[in-house]
C-alpha cells in the first residue's frame, strides 16, 4: 500500500524530540511521500533541513501562511519570493485566508494570497490553500484569478457540498481530506459521499487535527491510515483502492 501525506508539518518543533521515529513509523505504515507546506520565515530552515535529511520522502513547498500575514507582509513575501524563484518547489503553500483569529488582517491577507497565486501561475506549479472562516473571501480571489494554468488543493477541506462544488467547478482543484473526516459529528463524510474519488487527496496536517481515535493528541503522518480507512468506509471500497487512487491524484497534481 502506497500512501502520500500531502500536507504535514514534520519540521515543526512538536517533533523535535522524536522526528526520525515519526518518519520511520510513517514509512512502515506505507507512506512513501510527505509533502511539507511552509508556514513563515522561521520555518524555512527546518523544512529545508528535513528535505535534505529525507530526500526520497520529504518534499518542500514555499509560501506564507495566512496566519503569518501581518503589517510587514510585503517584506516577508520578498523573502518567500527569493526562495520560490531560486529553486524548484512542488507547490506554493501554504497560502490562503484565515479569519478565525483576526479579521483586521483581511486586506493584507487578500493581497498576499493574490500575489502568491500569481507566482504559482508564473512558475507553473499548484497552490495549497488554507481556508478557515473565510470561504467567501477566498472564493472571491480565486474566482478572479482562476484560469487554465491554475491548479491546487483546498487543504483540510471541511466545507459543505455547495463549497465543495464551487471548488471543483474551478477545474484544476482537489479537496484535501484529513482527520476531520473521522470526527463523529463533522458531517464531512456525508458531504463527500457523492464526490468522485478523482477529486480527493489525503493529508494529516500533523501535528494538528489528529483523527479518531487519537483526536486531541499530537497528530503524525502514520495516522493517515485512519483517514484512508474512513474514506474507504464512506466509499464502500478497500483501503488499498483508496490509497491507489488518492496517491495517483497527488502524483498528478504535484507532478511527483
Amino acid at each position: 500500500m502506497n500512501l502520500i501525506d500531502t500536507h504535514t508539518h514534520l519540521f515543526a518543533e512538536q517533533f523535535n524530540e522524536d522526528r526520525d521515529d515519526i518518519i520511520k513509523s510513517a514509512l512502515e505504515a506505507g507512506v512513501s511521500k510527505m509533502l511539507l507546506p511552509n508556514i513563515d520565515l522561521d520555518s524555512i530552515e527546518a523544512m529545508h533541513q528535513l528535505e535534505k535529511d529525507y530526500p526520497e520522502n520529504c518534499i518542500a513547498m514555499m509560501g506564507l501562511h495566512p496566519c503569518s500575514v501581518t503589517e510587514n507582509w510585503e517584506s516577508e513575501l520578498e523573502v518567500i519570493k527569493s526562495h520560490l524563484f531560486s529553486r524548484k518547489y512542488i507547490a506554493v503553500g501554504e497560502i490562503g485566508m484565515d479569519l478565525y483569529w483576526d479579521k483586521t488582517s483581511l486586506p493584507f491577507q487578500q493581497k498576499a494570497f493574490a500575489q502568491q497565486i500569481e507566482w504559482a501561475k508564473e512558475l507553473g506549479i499548484p497552490i495549497v490553500i488554507h481556508v478557515r472562516d473565510a470561504f467567501d473571501e477566498a472564493f472571491e480571489i480565486v474566482d478572479e484569478l482562476n484560469d487554465d494554468s491554475l491548479r491546487g488543493v483546498f487543504h483540510c477541506f471541511t466545507g459543505n457540498i455547495d463549497q465543495a462544488n464551487h471548488i471543483l467547478n474551478y477545474g484544476g482543484f482537489k479537496l484535501g481530506l484529513g482527520g476531520v473526516l473521522t470526527f463523529k459529528n463533522s458531517g464531512l463524510d456525508k458531504t463527500i459521499s457523492d464526490i468522485g474519488m478523482k477529486h480527493l487527496i489525503l493529508e494529516t496536517d500533523s501535528p494538528y487535527l489528529a483523527p479518531h481515535p487519537n483526536r486531541g493528541k499530537r497528530n503524525e503522518t502514520s495516522f493517515i491510515t485512519y483517514v484512508a480507512s474512513k474514506l474507504a468506509e464512506v466509499k464502500g471500497v478497500s483501503i488499498e483502492n483508496v490509497a491507489e487512487i488518492t496517491s495517483q491524484n497527488a502524483i498528478e497534481l504535484f507532478n511527483l
